[in-house]
């Protein structure tokens, strides 16, 4: 079942949270009988100014996207995540701004705007508890066809926190002595009048109508009676893996993998969440770091102090990759193209140590910038690694459905450095792919973070 968010809840929550967050600014023109005409426009400002940054901090956490099945831990995450952002751009913008009001005012609202979400999401999960708990909230269903599929269905129910209950499942095998966790009532000629008698609200047929031509009969019978009669198809019989489904129109289109960042809106998102991060990190990073990096450099050995290549980008299609570099100046361009090992005596002194902290990696924000990569990604290979590794693993491509990225899904779980075994680059691919097909902005800002707390801890595999 594929779960649709409400534009009920959407719109409800974003209209009370801005709201309250605008009946903030009228505080100080409640308290003060005369308003300065300065004093007046830089609230203007500022309020207009917390209504974008909140409306943006909103929308990278998708906190109004909010499913029928609501998922308390993710909501809460979301919301958290959202508000410290919303407090650290506000922040920015104010110390920029150079406003007149006082800094316990300005913290009064951004506190008072975090007690108003933590009292609106305290209301949400209330609700969200006591519907759950409440018999009365409960919509019965029944399954007809008792066979895996209908199994894995009650199984999904269960995990997502369903309101539905199953109350059993109807086949004309009789299976009342299997071993599934169904409950057998009968054949699925009585499943109507069962249906009817104990007020059920959803029937999920798991047959094929096509090897049983009277469920259509079935389906309309049900419909009638306001009972809602929903096919699940048993894709396994046509895929031997998880399969994706999606429409044009009113036409089902599957396809082998989901793929969240092919939707331009999501597109739209992660480019926006790329030029945000690397922005900053430009500016209160890279400005004077890299002089200092720069300087080091060019002490410890001779060459240049970054070091340009072509990787395979988004697509196969190559870009130039810069770093800071890190090993001895090579007298030809072949012994760049020798991948980095452990006491690599090519490595120059601070080589080692840009390597071990990740900061000869810094220059690809720029990448970033000019679009060649992300944030978040699959990390590029030399073009003739590219070309080696697609020989070995027949996924390896794959990964370069999206852009690369300055850190990835697949590095923060150790899978980095030198690929001596076969076994390495297959794991590697799959973390690249299930980062494709599980992508969200959460997903984006929990690798940022895990990669600083690794460049803190220390990484065994980078050298």
């Amino acid at each position: 079942m594929i779960q649709k968010y409400t534009n009920f809840h959407r719109i409800f929550f974003l209209i009370v949270d801005l709201v309250l967050l605008n009946a903030l600014y009228l505080i100080p023109l409640l308290f003060f009988e005369k308003t300065p005409q300065s004093d007046l426009r830089d609230l203007i400002i500022l309020n207009l100014s917390s209504n974008i940054v909140w409306l943006v901090s909103s929308y990278l956490l998708t906190v109004y996207v909010i499913y029928k099945q609501v998922n308390l831990r993710i909501l809460i995450r979301r919301t958290i995540l959202s508000y410290l952002i919303f407090a650290a751009l506000l922040s920015t913008v104010i110390y920029f701004a150079n406003f007149e009001y006082t800094t316990y005012l300005i913290a009064a609202i951004v506190l008072g705007f975090g007690l108003v979400l933590l009292v609106s999401r305290l209301i949400l999960i209330s609700y969200v508890l006591y519907t759950r708990s409440n018999s009365k909230f409960f919509r019965k269903i029944i399954i007809i066809g008792y066979n895996e599929t209908a199994d894995t269905l009650i199984k999904s129910f269960a995990s997502s926190e369903s309101s539905l209950r199953c109350l059993g499942c109807f086949d004309d095998i009789d299976h009342s002595s299997g071993s599934m966790r169904l409950h057998y009532l009968g054949t699925i000629d009585k499943s109507f009048d069962f249906a009817r008698q104990n007020e059920v609200a959803e029937i999920y047929c798991t047959l094929s109508p096509e090897k049983f031509p009277y469920l259509y009969d079935l389906a309309e019978q049900a419909e009638k009676e306001f009972i809602r009669f929903r096919f699940v198809p048993d894709l396994y019989q046509f895929l031997n893996r998880k399969a994706h489904l999606d429409f044009i129109d009113e036409l089902p289109v599957f396809s082998l993998r989901s793929e969240p960042m092919n939707y331009a809106t999501a597109q739209l998102k992660k480019r926006f969440f790329d030029i945000i991060i690397s922005s900053l990190i430009t500016v209160f990073l890279l400005s004077w770091l890299l002089p200092i990096l720069a300087v080091i450099i060019k002490i410890d050995s001779k060459g240049p102090v970054f070091f340009k290549q072509k990787r395979g980008g988004q697509n196969n299609k190559d870009f130039l990759c810069i770093k800071l570099r890190t090993l001895k100046q090579a007298p030809t361009a072949v012994g760049t193209e020798i991948q980095v090992k452990k006491g690599d005596n090519r490595l120059t002194k601070v080589g080692r140590v840009l390597r071990k902290t990740n900061l000869d990696e810094l220059p690809q924000f720029f990448n970033v910038l000019m679009g060649n990569m992300s944030v978040v990604g699959a990390r590029p290979h030399m073009l003739k690694h590219d070309i080696s590794f697609a020989t070995i693993e027949e996924r390896y491509t794959i990964r370069m459905l999206s852009k690369p990225g300055v850190t990835g899904w697949a590095q923060i779980n150790g899978l980095r450095g030198e690929i001596k075994e076969n076994i390495q680059l297959k794991r590697r691919v799959e973390f690249d792919i299930w980062y494709i097909e599980n992508w969200n902005t959460w997903l984006d800002l929990k690798i940022i973070w895990l990669t600083v707390h690794k460049m803190i801890i220390g990484d065994k595999n980078a050298y």
